[in-house]
């Protein structure tokens, strides 16, 4: 792949239009170099997040890589595209679609990034093994990168909710491609 612009955006063009036509509010291509790796986000699972430690895509998880592993992982792709919903559920199902169509096109290593919402509660919460180990998948936070920095960069909105009960919340996902 080139660095020209529009040789990106036309490789990923359509798992884009598949991203629309499920339901994505919006589904934009990025290079490798757009996205923010910052390891202070398990700073944030770790003190933040009620699930930490209870969920089998969980980066507390026995055997799970490091923040730099992670980091060494994804710098062998070149991009993807990053899935923007207001549904977890919705963004999840888009970006595996997504990944099963890459593959499909023989992008053998394509892999998605979305916060696990396949089962009412994580079967790793009453000690069993997962039940969709198939297509559970880490939250695009929890392998080191700043979503927040990242979709903005994209010109995606993010923001904190003041009122979380109230507010529209934008649930966002991640396809790498290659």
């Amino acid at each position: 792949m080139t660095n020209n612009t529009a040789d990106y955006k036309e490789k990923y063009k359509r798992y884009i239009e598949i991203a629309l036509k499920m339901g994505a509010t919006d589904a934009v291509p990025f290079r490798l170099s757009d996205i923010c790796f910052d390891s202070r986000t398990l700073l944030k699972c770790m003190f933040g997040c009620p699930d930490w430690g209870k969920n089998h895509t969980c980066p507390s998880r026995p055997g799970s890589p490091t923040m730099k592993e992670y980091r060494e992982m994804f710098s062998r792709y070149s991009g993807g595209v990053i899935i923007h919903t207001h549904d977890k559920r919705t963004s999840q199902l888009i970006s595996f679609e997504i990944e099963r169509e890459a593959f499909l096109d023989g992008y053998y290593f394509a892999i998605s990034l979305s916060d696990c919402s396949l089962c009412p509660t994580c079967a790793a919460a009453t000690g069993e093994e997962c039940r969709n180990p198939r297509m559970a998948r880490p939250a695009f936070h929890s392998v080191g990168i700043d979503v927040f920095k990242t979709v903005k960069l994209l010109g995606l909105p993010l923001y904190t909710l003041s009122r979380p009960d109230e507010e529209e919340q934008n649930w966002y996902s991640a396809v790498f491609i290659d």
